[in-house]
């Protein structure tokens, strides 16, 4: 096994693993810091389901993550369709990541763009009264939780890719 890949296979083991307290956030990866906050147990959930706790556990990755709150706006049959369908429910939540690490004050400076998705969609970004918001409505509510591999930016919705 290449050094590359064993690498990559070692940050995947860890990223189910409990890290010390004593680490840092920035010790963390996505997935540990997600998994260490109660307010994405579902984001957690379905990150794992979908089979994607080791790309995002391993990249580098800028994720505006749906709090659990978000996730109950969802209607139920829509999260019942998600849950049945992997490959959806992986559509879905790579259109939350965008490859590299895109900080708050850089992306206050997308006002007016696009910026491209994991899944390939485009996410639009809005500056408004001091606020950011994607796809028009869904608004940013905390930003630049640091990662090991990224960074983190909480969301008030769950956003769904464009079907066109």
């Amino acid at each position: 096994m290449s050094r590359k890949k064993m690498m990559v296979a070692a940050l995947a083991a860890t990223a189910l693993m409990a890290i010390p307290s004593s680490a840092s956030a920035a010790d963390k990866n996505i997935v540990q810091i997600a998994s260490g906050d109660k307010n994405f147990s579902t984001l957690v959930s379905l990150v794992k389901k979908a089979g994607l706790a080791k790309t995002l556990s391993s990249g580098e990755f800028t994720v505006f993550a749906p709090t659990n709150a978000a996730f109950k706006k969802v209607p139920k049959a829509t999260l019942d369709k998600l849950a049945k369908d992997k490959k959806l429910l992986k559509s879905v939540l790579t259109y939350h990541a965008v490859a590299g690490t895109v900080k708050a004050a850089d992306v206050v400076k997308l006002n007016g763009k696009s910026v491209k998705t994991v899944n390939g969609k485009k996410l639009k970004i809005k500056v408004s009264g001091g606020n950011v918001f994607l796809n028009g409505s869904t608004k940013v509510t905390k930003t630049d939780i640091e990662a090991s591999n990224g960074v983190i930016h909480v969301i008030n919705k769950v956003l769904i890719p464009p079907t066109k």
